[in-house]
């Protein structure tokens, strides 16, 4: 319950978008009350959370999110981790997403690396990047490391994003308005999701890592 005042921007914009009064609410981040299913339905609807993950604390925690897919083991390589490398589309331009995407290769990570940096195998993906609105920090074709355990905003850093239907690459930023989607071309604008729209904001995770061709 938390975690969705946290999405939402506040506790008290949350009880706002999803019409709970404030004291209720702060019952239910308290634990002091559970909250009806009704009460439930609201809250994961208004800020994009997966109903069963609200209510149990177990799957994917975003609405329509698959759970990451384990990393390979690999006979002699117990050192290393293999993270799928899918053929999503992310474009740092315009945005594309592919349904039904698959698993190209594995990229392999030395577990300790991983481990260094938090960083846990199963719950890590790979795509590439398409489009130069990152650029001169991310260009077209190199390959990004997502954290799917990493889909709150904190400080500076790019995540992976979806919003009407499009993945995108991008730093995020929170403000009175919204949330901000900014590209480091200053050849495309600054995009501001309201807060009445926050809930079609999905963070699929946060970029860890990247790598390309020079």
């Amino acid at each position: 319950m938390r975690k969705c005042a946290e999405i939402a921007g506040s506790g008290d914009t949350l009880a706002r978008i999803t019409a709970i009064p404030r004291r209720t609410l702060e019952y239910y981040l308290t634990g002091d009350r559970e909250p009806k299913v009704a009460r439930c339905v609201e809250i994961a609807k208004a800020v994009g959370v997966d109903i069963g993950w609200l209510a149990s604390g177990e799957g994917p925690m975003l609405a329509g999110q698959s759970a990451p897919i384990p990393t390979v083991e690999v006979p002699g390589m117990e050192d290393y981790a293999f993270v799928p490398l899918y053929d999503a589309q992310c474009s740092a331009g315009d945005g594309a997403w592919n349904e039904g995407c698959r698993v190209l290769t594995h990229i392999s990570f030395t577990r300790y690396s991983l481990r260094k940096q938090g960083l846990t195998p199963d719950h890590l993906s790979a795509i590439r990047i398409d489009g130069d609105s990152m650029e001169p920090i991310l260009h077209s074709g190199d390959t990004v490391l997502i954290d799917h355990t990493r889909t709150a905003i904190e400080g500076e850093g790019i995540y992976i994003l979806r919003l009407d239907g499009h993945l995108y690459a991008k730093r995020l930023q929170r403000n009175f308005d919204g949330v901000s989607i900014i590209s480091t071309n200053k050849e495309y604008r600054e995009v501001v999701v309201p807060r009445d729209r926050l809930n079609e904001l999905e963070i699929v995770g946060r970029a860890v890592w990247a790598a390309g061709w020079l």
